[in-house]
């Protein structure tokens, strides 16, 4: 059903612009005379996930304050299409933010590459210390405008965690022969070689069909994706090697932003401060009330390993990118600071 919607929901974008002779885009009045400005959020998450709580906040906020001039709306579980999609959309300006994922951004900005390192933080303290470090986060959330894009807003997406149908992972070795759906780049590719996996990179979309059907052996994500997404009803391990603590980003349209007058600035910038702090207020809750019912509704069985063999062989893989990209060393030193603050942690 919601596959239906989305593609009927471009299909129909797809004749406007046809018949119009224009595409679908975020400046449209709507169709009953309402001449405000419609903002258009998309996001591939369902109604009841961290992400859509912080970006409705968001929504409620701007319409309070500037709901004379902009109406925003906010599209869950890929209504606008797949992320990639939905990035594509947000570039051209047809809809005016996405959440993508850092993967996505990877091949816009190889700075990106940074946080999809397994193991780049120390823990979840160092990690939100981080994020919030704008000598950490503005030389890589600004290099994207000459694509059309800008990140305005990290969100928790928690620890990344390997889980399958069959196979429990106490060990890098015990991912042999699996195909194990990754996020689509090139780092998280090299850290599937590096634990002798096969990776398979796919939108999020289609890993429960995948699953069902055997083409994957396991996927890894956060604890949400085992009850949000159903993929705890077929894969019965989750493994907590913790290999990456990876944000999600509102992607905004560059554009857009910068058409924006001081005063709507500010307040759109305190709405972004709004979708954080809602999201994260959130997050925490939502992990324990995924893992409760991951367990004791779907039955799928947290195994807790000895992290340290993982962490030994993703090193490389930190060599390798700082290497290949130089500029992305005085970001990971920044990091190593808050990672050192919390070492005790």
């Amino acid at each position: 059903m919601q596959f239906m919607k989305r593609r009927t929901f471009l299909s129909l974008m797809g004749a406007a612009a046809l018949t119009s002779g224009m595409m679908f885009t975020g400046c449209g009045a709507g169709s009953d005379g309402d001449d405000r400005k419609i903002v258009r959020i998309g996001h591939v998450q369902s109604q009841t996930h961290p992400d859509h709580l912080g970006l409705e906040a968001f929504a409620n906020y701007i319409n309070e304050k500037l709901g004379d001039k902009y109406r925003v709306e906010v599209y869950p579980s890929e209504l606008l299409g797949s992320q990639t999609e939905m990035v594509q959309l947000t570039q051209t300006g047809a809809i005016d933010f996405v959440v993508a994922s850092t993967a996505i951004m990877e091949t816009f900005s190889a700075k990106y590459q940074i946080f999809n390192l397994p193991y780049l933080f120390s823990g979840v303290e160092a990690y939100h210390e981080a994020m919030d470090d704008p000598e950490v986060t503005d030389p890589i959330f600004k290099t994207t405008s000459k694509a059309g894009l800008e990140t305005v807003a990290w969100l928790d997406a928690g620890t990344r965690n390997f889980y399958t149908i069959k196979t429990p992972i106490n060990q890098p070795s015990d991912l042999k022969g699996l195909k194990i759906r990754v996020q689509q780049s090139p780092t998280n590719v090299e850290m599937m070689r590096l634990l002798g996996g096969t990776a398979t990179p796919m939108g999020f979309g289609d890993v429960y069909t995948a699953l069902q059907a055997g083409i994957l052996d396991g996927a890894e994500n956060n604890e949400l994706a085992l009850t949000d997404n159903g993929h705890g009803d077929i894969c019965k391990y989750y493994s907590y090697d913790m290999h990456q603590m990876v944000p999600d980003l509102l992607v905004a349209n560059y554009a857009f932003l910068n058409g924006l007058s001081a005063e709507e600035r500010a307040i759109f910038e305190e709405g972004f401060q709004i979708v954080k702090s809602t999201e994260q207020d959130a997050w925490e809750d939502a992990v324990a009330e995924a893992k409760d019912k991951a367990e004791n509704e779907q039955h799928v069985n947290f195994i807790y390993p000895d992290t340290a063999p993982f962490q030994e062989a993703m090193a490389p893989l930190h060599d390798s990118v700082l290497a290949a990209n130089p500029e992305l060393q005085p970001i990971y030193d920044r990091i190593q600071q808050h990672n050192a603050a919390h070492t005790a942690d």
